[in-house]
C-alpha cells in the first residue's frame, strides 16, 4: 500500500513498509546499543581473565604475608560494588599467553615476584627508621584485537583491587602510626613527670647543698683546731714518751737495787739466826749473872752489915759502896735479864721475817724490772706510735680543713648549678608537657576509623564508579538515534515536493506539507525510543514522561532540521547530517575533547537535546523550538526560490 508522500530521487511513492522501517530504524538501533552498553558490570561473568601469581610471600614478625595471593583472592571474590564479576581462572605465565593468543582469556592480570615486598616496604620503612619504599604495581594485559571497552573494564576492576588491598595496608600502616603517636604521647608524658620530679628534686638538692658551705666551713675551722690540738698532743704525747723512758729507768735502777737488797737481806737472815742464838745465849746468862749479883748483893751487903768502920776503916765503906755497885748491877743485870727473855722469841722471828722479806724484795725488783721493761714498750710503741699518729692527725685535720674549705666552694657552686639544672628541667618538663599535650591521643577504635579516612580520605558521590558509563549515556544514545532517524527519514522522502514549481499551495504549506510526514516518523520515533530506554533504565513516572516529551520533540526538531539540510544542499546537506551525528556522539562522550571541537558540538542542534534529554528543563525545550521554527523557515525560502525558473528551464524539464 502506497502514501501519497514522494520518494527521494525516485518517481516510485513511499510504502507503509518504508516507513515503518524508518520508524522502527532509531528505536531498533537505540534498543542495541542502550542495551549493550547500559551498565556494563551486570554482566562482567561473561569475560576470563586469567590471574599469573609470581608473587614471594614475606615474612614481617615472624608471620608470612602472601599479599599477592591474597589480591588474587580479592579478585576472585569480586567487589560489593559490583552486580558481577569476571570469570577469573588462576593460571600460569605459559597458559595464560596461549590463551590471549586463541581467545579464551579477555585479559590476564600478572601480579610480579617482589609485590608483597614492595607492598610492605613502606610500613618496614617507618618501623625500621630507614630503607627504600617501593610501590607495588600488577600488570594487565589485553590480546590486541580484544574489544574496545575490555581493557577499561579489566584494568578499574584490577586497579578497584589493587587500590582496596592498598587501602587496607594503608589502614594498617597508619594505624600503628596512630598508636605510635599515642604511645610517645603517654612516654613524653612521663618522661614530662621525671623531669617535673627532677626539677623539684634538684631544687630540694640545690637548697640542701645551699646550707652545706656553712657546715663546711664549721668543718674547716674544726679541723684547724683539731690540727693544733693533735700538734700539741704529740708534742705532750713525745714529752711523755721521754718522760716514760726515763721513768723506764728508774724503774730498772729500783729493781736492780731491790734485787741487790733481797741478796744482802737473805745475807742478813743468815746472821739473823746467829744472832737469835746470842741473843738466846745472852738471855742466860744475864738471867745467871742477875741471880749471881744478887747473891753477891747479899754477901756483900752481909759483909758490910758485919763490918766495923772502925775497924775496917774504909773498907766497910768500900764493902757498902760495892754492896751498893753490885745491886745496882744486880738490877741491871735482872733488867737485862727480863729485856733479853722477853726479845728472846721475837729475836727468834727475826731470820724468817729477813727471809720473807728478801724474797719480796726480790719479787719487788723482778716486778720494777718488768715495769721498766713494760714503760720502754708504752714508750715506744704507744706513745711514739700516738705521737706519730697525733702528727698524722693534725696533718690529715689540716688536709681536711682545706678540703672543707674547698667543698664549702664545690657545694656553693654545686647550688648554683643544681638550682639552673632545676630551672632547666623545669623548663623541660614543661615543654615535654607541651609536646605531650600536643601529640594526638588515640584509642584503638579512634585510630582504627581514623587510619581508615586517612588511607582513603576523598570518596567521591554522585559517580557511579562500578559502572563504565554514566547516567547521561542513555540521553546521548537517544538523541544520537533520534538525529540518525531523521537522517534516515529524509533519505526516504523527499525535502520538498517535486510540484512545487507548478503547485498552488503556498511556500509554507509545500513546506509544511513535505515536513508533516517526516514529524510524525520522527515523533513516533521519539515515544518508541523512550519506551524502550523505559525497560532498561526504569525511570519514575515523572522522569520518563519529560524523558519521552523531550525525545519526541526533538524527533520533531530534528526531522525538521534534516529537512532544511538536505533542501538547501542536497547531498551535501546529508553528508553534513551525517557528519553532525558523529559530532555528537564524539562531543557527548568525554570532556576531554579539543575546545574547538566542543565549541562546534555546543552550537549544534543536537546539544540543546541532549540537555532536556539528560534533565527536562525549559532553556533546552526553548532551543529546541528555536531550531525547529528556523529550519522550517530555511525550508520555506528554498521552496520559495525553488518555486522560480527561467523558460529554458521549463521546456527543458517539460
Amino acid at each position: 500500500m502506497t502514501l501519497p508522500i514522494e520518494r527521494a530521487r525516485s518517481r516510485k511513492p513511499v510504502t507503509w513498509l518504508t516507513i515503518l522501517g524508518i520508524l522502527l530504524l532509531p528505536a531498533a538501533v537505540g534498543g542495541i546499543l542502550v542495551a549493550s552498553l547500559n551498565d556494563p558490570t551486570e554482566r562482567l561473568e561473561s569475560m576470563t581473565a586469567a590471574i599469573v601469581n609470581l608473587d614471594e610471600p614475606v615474612e614481617i614478625d615472624g608471620q608470612v604475608t602472601p599479599l599477592g595471593r591474597q589480591l588474587a583472592a580479592g579478585l576472585v571474590e569480586g567487589s560489593d560494588e559490583l552486580d558481577s564479576n569476571l570469570t577469573w581462572v588462576i593460571s600460569n605465565e605459559d597458559d595464560a599467553k596461549d590463551g590471549l593468543a586463541d581467545g579464551s582469556y579477555q585479559a590476564v592480570i600478572t601480579i610480579p615476584e617482589d609485590f608483597s615486598a614492595a607492598a610492605t616496604s613502606a610500613g618496614q620503612t617507618i618501623a625500621d627508621g630507614g630503607g627504600t619504599p617501593e610501590r607495588a604495581t600488577i600488570e594487565v594485559t589485553t590480546p590486541d584485537d580484544g574489544l574496545v571497552a575490555d581493557d577499561l573494564i579489566t584494568s578499574q576492576i584490577a586497579n578497584v583491587a589493587a587500590s582496596s588491598l592498598g587501602t587496607m595496608l594503608s589502614e594498617a600502616t597508619l594505624e600503628n602510626v596512630l598508636v605510635g603517636f599515642t604511645t610517645i604521647g603517654d612516654q613524653i608524658g612521663e618522661a614530662a613527670d621525671g623531669a617535673a620530679q627532677l626539677a623539684t628534686g634538684a631544687r630540694d638538692a640545690a637548697t640542701g647543698a645551699a646550707e652545706i658551705p656553712e657546715g663546711a666551713t664549721q668543718l674547716a675551722s674544726g679541723a684547724d683546731g683539731l690540727g693544733e690540738g693533735a700538734s700539741s698532743l704529740a708534742s705532750g704525747l713525745d714529752t711523755l714518751t721521754g718522760k716514760t723512758r726515763e721513768a723506764a729507768a728508774g724503774a730498772s735502777q729500783i729493781g736492780q737495787g731491790l734485787t741487790n737488797g733481797a741478796v744482802e737481806l737473805q745475807k742478813s737472815a743468815d746472821g739473823m739466826t746467829r744472832l737469835v742464838g746470842a741473843v738466846q745465849t745472852a738471855s742466860g746468862s744475864a738471867t745467871d749473872a742477875a741471880a749471881q749479883t744478887a747473891a753477891l748483893v747479899r754477901t756483900l751487903g752481909g759483909l758490910a752489915a758485919d763490918c766495923d768502920p772502925a775497924a775496917s776503916g774504909d773498907l766497910c765503906a768500900q764493902l757498902a759502896s760495892a754492896a751498893a755497885d753490885a745491886a745496882t748491877a744486880a738490877t741491871s743485870a735482872g733488867t737485862a735479864s727480863g729485856y733479853l727473855t722477853a726479845v728472846a722469841p721475837q729475836v727468834a722471828t727475826l731470820p724468817g721475817a729477813f727471809s720473807t722479806l728478801a724474797t719480796q724484795t726480790g719479787q719487788a725488783g723482778a716486778a720494777a724490772t718488768t715495769l721498766a721493761d713494760g714503760l720502754n714498750q708504752l714508750a715506744t710503741d704507744g706513745l711514739a706510735a700516738s705521737a706519730s699518729g697525733a702528727r698524722a692527725l693534725s696533718t690529715g685535720a689540716g688536709q681536711l680543713s682545706d678540703g672543707a674549705t674547698q667543698l664549702a666552694t664545690g657545694t656553693s657552686e654545686l647550688a648554683t648549678g643544681l638550682d639552673t639544672l632545676a630551672t632547666g628541667t623545669g623548663d623541660l618538663a614543661g615543654g615535654l608537657r607541651t609536646a605531650s599535650e600536643s601529640l594526638p591521643s588515640f584509642t584503638d577504635s579512634e585510630s582504627t576509623d581514623l587510619a581508615s579516612v586517612i588511607a582513603d580520605p576523598v570518596a567521591s558521590e554522585g559517580a557511579d564508579g562500578s559502572t563504565i558509563f554514566g547516567p547521561t549515556a542513555i540521553p546521548l544514545l537517544t538523541a544520537a538515534v533520534l538525529w540518525f532517524g531523521a537522517f534516515a527519514s529524509f533519505l526516504v522522502m523527499r525535502a520538498y515536493t517535486s510540484r512545487t514549481l507548478t503547485s498552488r499551495r503556498s511556500s509554507a504549506g509545500l513546506a509544511l506539507r513535505s515536513f508533516a510526514p517526516a514529524a510524525i516518523v520522527g515523533a513516533a520515533q521519539g515515544l518508541l525510543v523512550s519506551i524502550v530506554v523505559q525497560f532498561v533504565a526504569a525511570y519514575d513516572a515523572a522522569a520518563w514522561w519529560a524523558f519521552a516529551g523531550t525525545a519526541v520533540l526533538t524527533g520533531i526538531v530534528f526531522a525538521a532540521v534534516n529537512q532544511a539540510l538536505v533542501a538547501l544542499l542536497g547531498g551535501t546537506g546529508r553528508w553534513i547530517s551525517a557528519l553532525i551525528g558523529v559530532l555528537s556522539v564524539a562531543t557527548g562522550l568525554i570532556s576531554t575533547v579539543p575546545g574547538w571541537l566542543s565549541d562546534l558540538g555546543a552550537a549544534l542542534p543536537t546539544a540543546p537535546a541532549f540537555a532536556g534529554l539528560i534533565a527536562g528543563n525549559g532553556g533546552a525545550v526553548a532551543a529546541l523550538v528555536v531550531w525547529g521554527v528556523l529550519s522550517l523557515v530555511a525550508t520555506t525560502l528554498v521552496v520559495a526560490a525553488r518555486r522560480t525558473t527561467s523558460a529554458k528551464a521549463a521546456l527543458a524539464a517539460a
